[in-house]
């Protein structure tokens, strides 16, 4: 199935009507209007250009009449001249407002990305919570390309052929209205191949952004779970819901590009018709009206020229219309609520350790001491998460929370950074209430080992050193050898200097691990939160990592969530969690003696997830 955000109701970047177009335009001539001056320049040789190669054309009409019907050929040569200046003028104008419009497209679409990835960095978490990475990702690469290309390209060929037809049509009307009733006809018929054509490839269009979208996540879906698939041999069925994807892209991108590849031969014999219609008339009216040979030849120069931009312009609605609602979807993301954050308190240095600074200027050191107060917390409305969780950690004590998968355990870690907000009780740090900490400084003053390691591109010693950034080359390896990770390090083909890509697909889960615990290590924190930061480490690492951890968590507080129960039996407190509440507490000796829960997790009578 494809993940969801790339199914039928959210496309990945394929045609959607835009929901408010009056204020998405709004925005983005905002954008544009960063390079006014260069848009007056564009403006101005897009207006030249028309009227070079419209005059261009009525050149014919002296060249034809005052020149080769009477044999001036010293004119006629001069009037060839005029006609070449005005179409090298034609081709210079329309190579600069080219240019010229790539620069303004680079640099509004190069605003976008960087406010878009900015505003991204200041989100909750609950936002990515609720959109998956592919949807996101689909706004810096479908949507702001789309943009991009019709600012680049669409644009200007929109504005050029309502320039070149308002023109065009004005010459004709100019040189003969009564011949101009011929085009109207023609005119007509285009407008309603237009109107029926454009709706139904439109239509299909729609059909085959939504069934590509299903075949990228699908396809993306697949690659990332090879593994699985060749575990269970379901190569076959990966094979058939392809081919069943495939297919279904394959008849609406058919429809699609049959419909849009009709509509030029369409208007081309419209357009034929039309120009033989003119010439019958035209011969007619030369006879009876005496409609000289000049105006008659230009005339029919214009009927073919007429055509041109309707269909440019039909092509280019679609195309218009698809940018824009990716720039409402882009826009969206920018308009989401950032992250709150009402704190007041700072973390700075004080000689040589860290205090809290608060508003008044007074200075409390920094001890590591977190209670929590009677804390309810919900992700969302309708389920409690956290009853009325009650727990203190003194500075340098060990806490640990055992329990089943769903219990809480992850969610108390979390609220301790602010990644969510609670809904009701307290949550203190050092006596100070964390709301009224400033969210960059409570969040330097903690260290935290995920179970699942993210490792960044770069070398060892970058992702090492993302803990700290302004970290020493001897701190890097310091933190490294306090994690048990230089051993494996140093055998690397490159040690230190190695190259990690693909989130380190190349070292083991292990060493990935060790190298998190390594970056906790290098940021030297006072309080460390471990979410299980062992479990992908075998018996005979963690036994080696045992006194190097004991090292990084001395003097500091630190909670524990824990899978191995052999992990948390010197935890100064051990808290057993059970939908959402705190069910036994103690140390491992306390809780071996009630013959509980914990009791019956570490005799193995309980699975522990």
């Amino acid at each position: 199935m494809p993940r969801p955000g790339h199914g039928p109701g959210r496309p990945w970047g394929g045609f959607q009507k835009p929901k408010n177009m009056g204020r998405t335009i709004g925005r983005l001539l905002g954008y544009l209007g960063r390079s006014r001056w260069l848009l007056a320049v564009v403006a101005v040789c897009l207006v030249l250009n028309t009227l070079c190669t419209v005059g261009g054309s009525y050149l014919l009409k002296p060249l034809i009449n005052d020149c080769i019907v009477p044999g001036d050929y010293p004119r006629l040569a001069k009037t060839l001249a005029l006609m070449a200046c005005v179409y090298v003028c034609a081709a210079g104008l329309s190579y600069a407002y080219s240019r010229i419009m790539v620069h303004i497209a680079q640099t509004a679409t190069h605003a976008i990305r960087r406010e878009l990835f900015s505003h991204m960095q200041r989100l909750p978490l609950r936002y990515f919570d609720a959109h998956t990475h592919g949807e996101l990702m689909s706004r810096y690469t479908n949507d702001i390309d789309t943009l991009n290309e019709i600012l680049q390209n669409g644009l200007i060929s929109l504005v050029s052929g309502v320039l070149t037809f308002t023109a065009v049509v004005a010459m004709m009307l100019y040189l003969s209205p009564p011949l101009f009733l011929v085009t109207v006809f023609s005119l007509g018929l285009m407008f309603l191949v237009v109107m029926t054509v454009g709706r139904r490839s439109r239509r299909y269009f729609m059909a085959q952004q939504r069934d590509l979208g299903e075949v990228n996540g699908y396809i993306e879906e697949m690659i990332e779970g090879q593994k699985v698939i060749k575990v269970f041999n379901h190569e076959a069925q990966a094979k058939a819901g392809f081919q069943e994807r495939n297919e279904r892209y394959r008849r609406s991108a058919t429809s699609a590009n049959f419909f849009a590849g009709a509509m030029m031969p369409a208007m081309g014999n419209i357009s034929h018709i039309n120009y033989a219609l003119t010439c019958c008339v035209g011969a007619l009216l030369s006879i009876a009206m005496g409609l000289d040979l000049g105006a008659l030849l230009v005339y029919l120069q214009y009927t073919r020229q007429v055509s041109q931009p309707i269909g440019q312009m039909s092509q280019q609605v679609n195309n218009l219309l698809a940018a824009i609602a990716g720039a409402e979807r882009v826009f969206e993301v920018m308009e989401a609520a950032p992250e709150e954050d009402g704190g007041e308190v700072t973390l700075v240095q004080d000689g040589g350790g860290w205090a809290w600074k608060k508003p008044d200027g007074a200075l409390a050191p920094l001890r590591g001491d977190v209670r929590f107060q009677d804390v309810v917390f919900r992700y969302v409305p309708e389920k409690t998460i956290l009853h009325g969780i009650s727990l203190y950690a003194k500075p340098g004590q060990k806490i640990a929370f055992v329990g089943s998968t769903g219990a809480g355990k992850t969610t108390i870690t979390n609220l301790i950074n602010r990644f969510y907000e609670i809904d009701s009780g307290l949550i203190t740090y050092d006596g100070i209430d964390i709301k009224d900490i400033r969210k960059e400084s409570l969040r330097r003053s903690l260290g935290i080992v995920l179970q699942d390691t993210h490792l960044f591109t770069g070398t060892i010693a970058d992702n090492i050193r993302y803990g700290r950034l302004d970290a020493t080359d001897e701190e890097v390896r310091a933190a490294a050898r306090l994690a048990n990770a230089d051993a494996f390090i140093r055998r690397l083909p490159d040690g230190y200097n190695t190259q990690i890509t693909g989130d380190g697909g190349s070292l083991s889960q292990g060493e990935r691990q060790l190298l998190a615990i390594a970056r906790a290590a290098v940021a030297d924190p006072p309080v460390l939160i471990l979410d299980e930061a062992t479990s992908s480490i075998d018996t005979r690492t963690e036994k080696l990592i045992e006194r190097g951890m004991d090292r990084l968590m001395a003097g500091r507080t630190v909670f524990v969530i824990a899978h191995r129960l052999s992990t948390v039996r010197n935890a100064k407190a051990i808290m057993v969690l059970e939908q959402g509440e705190i069910m036994e507490r103690g140390d491992h000796d306390d809780l071996i003696a009630q013959r509980g829960r914990y009791y019956q997790l570490y005799t193995g009578q309980l699975e522990l997830a």
